[in-house]
């Protein structure tokens, strides 16, 4: 609508501009067309009374199409023709020409004291010439039209038709304009400004009906879709926490039935050891260990990743010395392959219990896919303590950089592999680090994968 008051109000500019154009250009000149004929029949005239001057019976009843004053050197009026005195009395010199009326009761042959001077035709721009016979000037012949007044008249008419006509134009135009912004323009918007907030999830606040716009049926079924889809919403809502309520139900009752068979597999191979029993029965009950082992981390990731969907996943970070970091590396390095370097003497605001999950995932998926030598390493920058945890196994890709913290990933090498994963202790650790105003950064160096944990300093 902006284009379309801006595209109205040039025209109008322009239009009243070409008004203008017109007025001035009409404007009469010396040469006027209307004047020069004029100048012809005045001619014309003279030459008849002064060529009959003696005779005014040959002139006075002619109709030359003009009206005209015969005067005296004087100025005393002799003749004036029919309706000239009409003419005078309506001319812009109303006062000098009513003499003109007053000079005699007849409407055809005028005579009397009035007087008008060659000065007062000169003041009305009358066209008027001289009356000489015999070389004697006997008098003037004064012409009551200028040349200019039907034209000026019809000129003066065109000029305020043409202006009302636009000011008519003008005022459509505009009330076109308003019936187009409150009836289509602005509805449509609203229309549009309403699918954008459903579009961003905004379900709460109802679109305004009006059925006298042309969008009044459309609006109501928007506002039917709006809380349809706003119930719709609050049920995939309610669904989905009841479902991850379950999970992390059954995440939790799993590990009960799986701490038991760890225990029992402790036991009967305590037991085993004590007695000497055969080495064959030692090794399944080592591997059923291990496969409870397995099942315990899973489902360990599976109930942390529940937790943190249903918003229950807390975080309660204290000041410690980041010489705990290293307590907490040796506890999760069960094959002994960490190689740690010296931890700084700072303190750092971690949760010991998070903070000992998100070690604990690193260091397990570096046993699980690499295998190899384990390097950490600690220094200060800025307002971080940047820990560097890093393998040399076969890595990821770089591409895969910015996937691999995302929830159920795994990498395109280990996705079909023998290596049983869910792809959520990256994302825990992640997500763990974030909660600790800390961040989780996964690089890839020419061998292996290198973590960089960034601890934030007290």
């Amino acid at each position: 609508m902006k284009d379309y008051k801006k595209t109205v109000g040039t025209l109008t500019v322009l239009y009243f501009l070409a008004v203008l154009f017109f007025a001035v250009l009409t404007m009469p000149g010396k040469s006027d067309p209307g004047r020069d004929e004029l100048v012809l029949k005045l001619n014309e005239i003279a030459r008849d009374i002064e060529d009959n001057w003696s005779r005014p019976e040959e002139w006075s009843g002619t109709d030359y199409g003009a009206d005209y004053v015969v005067t005296d050197p004087t100025g005393e009026v002799i003749y004036v023709n029919g309706s000239g005195a009409d003419e005078a009395e309506a001319s812009p010199e109303g006062d000098a020409m009513k003499s003109l009326q007053a000079a005699t009761g007849s409407p055809d042959q005028r005579s009397g004291a009035d007087r008008i001077p060659v000065e007062t035709a000169i003041k009305n721009g009358y066209p008027y010439r001289y009356l000489i016979v015999n070389g004697q000037m006997l008098g003037y012949v004064i012409l009551l039209d200028d040349g200019t007044g039907q034209m000026e008249l019809l000129r003066f008419w065109m000029i305020v038709g043409l202006a009302a006509f636009g000011v008519v134009l003008a005022v459509i135009a505009a009330l076109y304009g308003n019936y187009v912004t409150n009836r289509i323009y602005r509805p449509f918007r609203e229309l549009k400004e309403f699918a954008g907030r459903v579009a961003e999830g905004k379900l709460d606040e109802p679109l305004q009906m009006d059925r006298n716009n042309l969008f009044g049926a459309f609006s109501e079924s928007f506002d039917i879709m709006r809380e349809e889809l706003k119930e719709s919403r609050l049920r995939e809502a309610e669904l989905q926490k009841r479902e991850k309520e379950l999970v992390a139900s059954l995440s939790h009752d799993l590990k009960t039935p799986i701490t038991g068979i760890k225990l029992t597999c402790e036991v009967l191979s305590a037991k085993l050891a004590m007695e000497n029993g055969p080495e064959d029965y030692a090794g399944k009950i080592d591997n059923i260990y291990k496969k409870a082992d397995q099942i315990d981390g899973l489902v360990n990731d599976l109930f942390s990743a529940t937790l943190q969907d249903l918003g229950e996943f807390k975080v309660n970070c204290t000041d410690v010395n980041a010489k705990v970091l290293a307590e907490i590396v040796r506890k999760y390095d069960d094959k002994g392959l960490v190689q740690a370097g010296e931890v700084p003497g700072v303190l750092v605001r971690i949760d010991e219990k998070r903070m000992g999950q998100v070690i604990g995932n690193i260091i397990a998926n570096s046993y699980k896919y690499a295998g190899t030598k384990i390097e950490v390493g600690y220094r200060v920058v800025d307002e971080y303590l940047e820990m560097s945890i890093r393998d040399f196994g076969p890595g990821v890709l770089e591409e895969e950089l910015g996937l691999i913290q995302g929830k159920f990933y795994r990498g395109k090498m280990w996705a079909d592999g023998k290596e049983e994963g869910s792809g959520l202790g990256l994302y825990i650790a992640s997500t763990l680090m974030e909660k600790m105003d800390g961040q989780l950064v996964p690089e890839s160096p020419e061998q292996g994968l290198r973590i960089t944990l960034m601890i934030p300093l007290s």
